[in-house]
């Protein structure tokens, strides 16, 4: 292999824990409704070839474990899966308040060694609420970090 070849090649290893609401944290994600965001946004991700290693959420929020390829930038990610679940769910609940969400996200990039802990934290999502066993600095978003 030539040199110009081996360098044309990356090696990405990002982390990332994304959070956000719907708008005005309405409880939106509930029964079917949930189901089928879920499966938007994962059908979403594996388009852009992203890897999702942990979905889960709230009826007001969603927590998003994935490894971001050099490929699609976290915007781009962010846009594309908020915009066409949000589409996906005024069409497939036309009779539903419309639905939409909140502006902007939070995202933090995880250390190799704190992933599977995160991981765990977002696949017991639910669990955690029940118990108030929240990690309040992965719970907030910008809006509610300025405040």
């Amino acid at each position: 292999m030539k040199t110009t070849e081996r360098s044309r090649r990356n090696l990405i290893a990002l982390t990332v824990h994304i959070v956000w609401t719907t708008w005005k944290r309405q409880p939106y994600l509930v029964g079917e409704r949930e189901r089928r965001a879920y499966r938007c946004l994962s059908a979403e991700a594996e388009k852009l070839r992203v890897p999702i290693l942990a979905l889960n959420g709230m009826p007001d929020h969603v927590h998003l474990i994935v490894m971001l390829p050099s490929s699609v930038s976290l915007a781009k990610l962010m846009h594309q899966l908020k915009g066409t679940s949000s589409h996906l769910l005024n069409e497939e609940f036309p009779h539903d308040e419309h639905f939409r969400w909140a502006n902007g996200y939070a995202a933090f990039s995880l250390s190799h060694s704190h992933r599977e802990n995160a991981i765990l934290y977002v696949k017991n999502q639910k669990q955690h609420h029940a118990d108030d066993q929240l990690r309040a600095a992965l719970e907030r978003t910008p809006e509610e970090s300025a405040q």
